[in-house]
């Protein structure tokens, strides 16, 4: 990612981060505490949400690095060099983690996935802060939501799973043996099409960057009216367009940025009281989101892929903690176990001031 710029920004990648292994690591996805899932289809759980986080916190954080861009010995060329290189490199890594550990076929490769939507959105949304005013940004905000709403009602389905524009668009492009297949057919969470509306989390965190950098309690009264107005905004327009994170809907990019300002403006009031302290624990993990992400999931993977004997490692930590504990908690304590592991490496590397971004 981008260099932080202030604690409060580092703390919410950093406990984003840190919850994203939590739900992607259970012990066994059978026995999860509803809150740790994602949902079905319509609606949200606490899980739904960190996704859209670090969208938001891509859009804060560019920003600031924005600003690096605009100095005037920059060139043109240079800030759109610069833009596309780290787009390239965030969605190669991406399909590198939906490659690995080299035993599919290429021809069933999954193309997308969520370093790739980073890498889109965030491309699309550095040429928009490049171009425009704040004005102008918040017209295409609306224009991107409002548009994705036309756009899915070409479907005379056009908020189910098998019939959406969103499928049919990314089988058409992409093809089905390119698409993720967990609902049991080729749909991906991170298509092509609702990638659109996910460019307006990234612009909104942007935004928000933008309006907190002016500083005073002025700029936190704004953003606090601007989180709640959003929630409100997202709940309201959930009757007519569901609250969909698989479908990407305008509402569910609405309340999760507004929850997103309200969890950012959180921190920052908590940034003066003693529970700063509790909380800087997760800042390692803020400092080296992309290689702890990358790392985890690689682990993750190479767990399922392993055995001993006729299971696999994954299956046989988790088991070893049922001889203890009931299948719930075991699967919980296994996802926390994880998170300790990961936050020691995110430590080790901040002690060490070993800082890997784009």
């Amino acid at each position: 990612m981008v260099k932080q710029r202030f604690p409060a920004l580092d703390i919410m990648r950093g406990l984003t981060l840190a919850l994203m292994i939590l739900v992607n690591t259970p012990g066994s996805w059978n026995y999860v505490y509803a809150p740790l899932l994602h949902a079905d289809w319509h609606g949200f759980t606490p899980t739904d949400f960190i996704f859209p986080f670090f969208l938001f916190m891509v859009g804060a954080a560019l920003f600031f690095s924005q600003r690096s861009l605009m100095q005037p010995q920059v060139t043109a060329g240079d800030r759109h060099k610069k833009i596309i290189k780290r787009a390239v490199l965030l969605f190669a890594i991406g399909l590198f983690l939906n490659i690995f550990p080299f035993v599919k076929p290429l021809d069933e490769i999954r193309i997308l996935g969520v370093l790739q939507r980073i890498a889109l959105a965030y491309m699309f949304a550095a040429f928009i802060v490049l171009y425009s005013g704040a004005k102008l940004r918040w017209l295409i905000c609306a224009v991107l939501l409002l548009g994705y709403w036309a756009l899915l009602q070409i479907s005379d389905q056009p908020y189910s799973l098998e019939g959406s524009v969103v499928r049919q668009f990314d089988l058409a492009v992409l093809g089905a043996s390119h698409l993720w297949h967990g609902k049991g057919i080729a749909f991906d969470p991170e298509g092509l099409l609702s990638t659109l509306p996910s460019i307006v989390n990234v612009l909104l965190g942007f935004e928000v960057a933008r309006i907190l950098s002016t500083g005073g309690s002025g700029a936190l009264k704004k953003l606090a009216v601007l989180g709640v107005s959003l929630i409100v905004t997202a709940l309201v327009w959930n009757t007519y367009f569901p609250i969909n994170k698989s479908l990407w809907t305008s509402p569910f990019v609405l309340i999760t940025s507004g929850a997103g300002i309200v969890v950012l403006l959180s921190l920052v009031a908590l940034e003066k009281t003693p529970v700063k302290w509790a909380l800087g624990f997760f800042t390692p993990f803020g400092k080296n989101p992309l290689f702890i992400y990358a790392l985890s999931f690689m682990w993750e993977t190479l767990m399922y892929t392993l055995k001993i004997g006729d299971q696999t490692y994954y299956d046989f930590f988790y088991q070893q903690l049922c001889r203890f504990l009931d299948v719930y908690n075991a699967s919980l304590l296994f996802a926390l176990i994880h998170v300790f592991l990961f936050w020691c490496v995110a430590k080790f590397m901040d002690k060490k001031n070993i800082t890997i971004s784009l």
